[in-house]
């Protein structure tokens, strides 16, 4: 039986490669996008983890469906982590990936290869108000940052991030290969069971 779930994302990517996840890891679910008129949700978390419950529990509060939501970014060493919960709006303004990357890049544009290490990290949350039940996973990607974009694959920080054991970038991987090791991948395999 195939259980219906709202995505707290309005990111279509982001709703296509979710439900391809879930569908390899054997979950029978039909994944649907937010609502347009749904409200957007202050990421005021400190922690992935916090943001992505935050939009999971408001998912499902506004539209009654048991809600997935997730919080991901980059979390590069020689930043401190930075940018992390606030990867997609770096650049100051929400979902720009081309401003985004060039800030990083230039951020970036004196640090040695040597120490530019980084991991994605995604925290995927599951809210079910029919159950009264919330569930969080986490997983992560290391990796290290390129000095110049590579690949027409993926989004955000795709194109400069190498996984470990890797010479292309996540954008120059095929779905299936990105989806087999991303941080994204191995959060919602962890939360299919679960749904």
């Amino acid at each position: 039986m195939t259980r219906r779930y709202v995505m707290a994302t309005r990111n279509a990517h982001k709703v296509d490669e979710v439900s391809r996840i879930l569908q390899a890891a054997g979950a029978h679910v039909e994944l649907v996008p937010l609502p347009t008129d749904a409200p957007d949700v202050a990421e005021t978390g400190a922690t992935f983890a916090a943001n992505a419950m935050l939009k999971a529990r408001s998912a499902a509060e506004f539209t009654g469906l048991p809600a997935i939501a997730d919080d991901s970014g980059l979390c590069v060493d020689a930043l401190n982590g930075m940018p992390g919960i606030h990867s997609a709006r770096w650049c100051g303004q929400h979902g720009d990936d081309a401003a985004n990357l060039e800030l990083l890049l230039g951020q970036l544009a004196e640090t040695p290869a040597l120490r530019r290490d980084a991991q994605f990290v995604c925290a995927a949350a599951v809210v079910d108000p029919v159950h009264d039940t919330e569930h969080i996973v986490e997983g992560v990607l290391e990796g290290r940052l390129t000095d110049a974009p590579r690949g027409e694959g993926g989004f955000g920080y795709d194109p400069i991030f190498i996984p470990h054991g890797e010479q292309r970038t996540t954008a120059e991987l095929t779905a299936q290969e990105k989806d087999a090791i991303s941080h994204r991948g191995q959060a919602f395999a962890s939360l299919a069971p679960l749904l």
